[in-house]
C-alpha cells in the first residue's frame, strides 16, 4: 500500500461534508447569489450611517475603512425600523387621545343644544305644578314626568328656591323683596328657576333678594333686634311716664 492511499480523496471528503454526492461549485455560486439578491432586498433602500467615511474612496481619517459587514448593516437596518415603530405608535396614541376628547366635546355640545330647547317647556311645566293643573292620574301629568326622566337622565338639575343665601354666580337678582327672618342676603321670591348641567351653569336663576332683616334672630342665643328694642322703650316709657305724672300731680 502507497502511502497517498492514506488520505481521503477530495471526492470522499465532500461526501462526507456535504452529502452522497459532491458539492457543486455551480449551485455553490447559485445559492450565494440568492443570498445576495435577499440580502439587497432586505436593505433596499436604507442609508447606513457612514459618518467619517468618503463615500468615493471609501476611506476614513484613519485610513482605508472596511466595508460593513451585513450583520452590522442588519442591526442598523433592525434599529431604524424599531424607531419608526416607536414613532408611529406615539401618534397614533396621541391622534386616539385626541378623538375621544374631540367625541366628547361634540356629545356635550349636543346634550347641550337639546336641554337648552327642553327648559322651557320645563318652565311650562313647574308653573301648571304651581297652579295645581298635574292632576295624578291625568295625561299632562304623564308627560311632564317624562319629560323630567329625560332630564334626570342627561344631569339636568334645577335650583332656585326661597330662603336660599343669594349667590351672584347662580342667581341673577331683578328686584328687592323684604323677607322676614332672613339673618343674610337671601332670595326672597323666584320668578324663573335656574338650571345646571352637572357642574356647569346654563341658566341663572332670576329672583328677587332681600337684605337682611333685622330683627331676625343674629347671634343665635335666643335674643332678637326686636326684643332688645321693645324692652328698652318700655322702660324708657315708663321713666319718662312716672317723671312726667309726678310733676302734674305736684301741680
Amino acid at each position: 500500500m502507497s502511502d497517498n492511499e492514506n488520505f481521503d480523496k477530495p471526492e470522499d471528503a465532500d461526501r462526507r461534508d456535504g452529502g452522497d454526492s459532491p458539492a457543486d461549485p455551480a449551485d455553490r455560486a447559485t445559492g450565494r447569489a440568492s443570498d445576495d439578491q435577499a440580502f439587497n432586498d432586505i436593505v433596499e433602500g436604507v442609508e447606513l450611517n457612514t459618518d467619517g467615511v468618503d463615500q468615493s474612496t471609501g476611506s476614513g481619517p484613519e485610513g482605508p475603512a472596511d466595508p460593513p459587514s451585513r450583520e452590522s448593516q442588519l442591526a442598523t437596518l433592525l434599529a431604524e425600523r424599531t424607531e419608526d415603530l416607536q414613532r408611529l405608535q406615539a401618534e397614533y396614541v396621541n391622534y386616539k387621545r385626541r378623538v375621544d376628547r374631540d367625541r366628547d366635546l361634540a356629545r356635550q355640545v349636543g346634550v347641550r343644544k337639546v336641554v337648552a330647547d327642553l327648559m322651557p317647556v320645563l318652565d311650562s311645566i313647574e308653573m301648571a305644578r304651581q297652579h295645581g293643573e298635574l292632576e295624578e292620574g291625568s295625561g299632562f301629568r304623564a308627560v311632564a314626568d317624562a319629560i323630567a326622566k329625560v332630564a334626570a337622565a342627561h344631569d339636568l338639575t334645577s335650583f332656585g328656591a326661597v330662603g336660599e343665601e343669594f349667590d351672584p354666580h347662580v342667581h341673577e337678582a331683578l328686584m328687592q323683596v323684604p323677607l322676614p327672618g332672613a339673618t343674610v342676603t337671601s332670595v326672597s321670591q323666584v320668578m324663573q328657576p335656574g338650571y345646571k348641567l352637572g357642574d356647569q351653569v346654563l341658566r341663572p336663576a332670576r329672583v328677587a333678594v332681600s337684605d337682611p332683616d333685622p330683627n331676625a334672630v343674629s347671634d343665635g342665643n335666643g335674643s332678637t333686634g326686636t326684643g332688645s328694642t321693645g324692652s328698652n322703650g318700655s322702660g324708657a316709657s315708663e321713666a319718662d311716664g312716672g317723671s312726667g305724672q309726678s310733676p302734674a300731680g305736684d301741680n
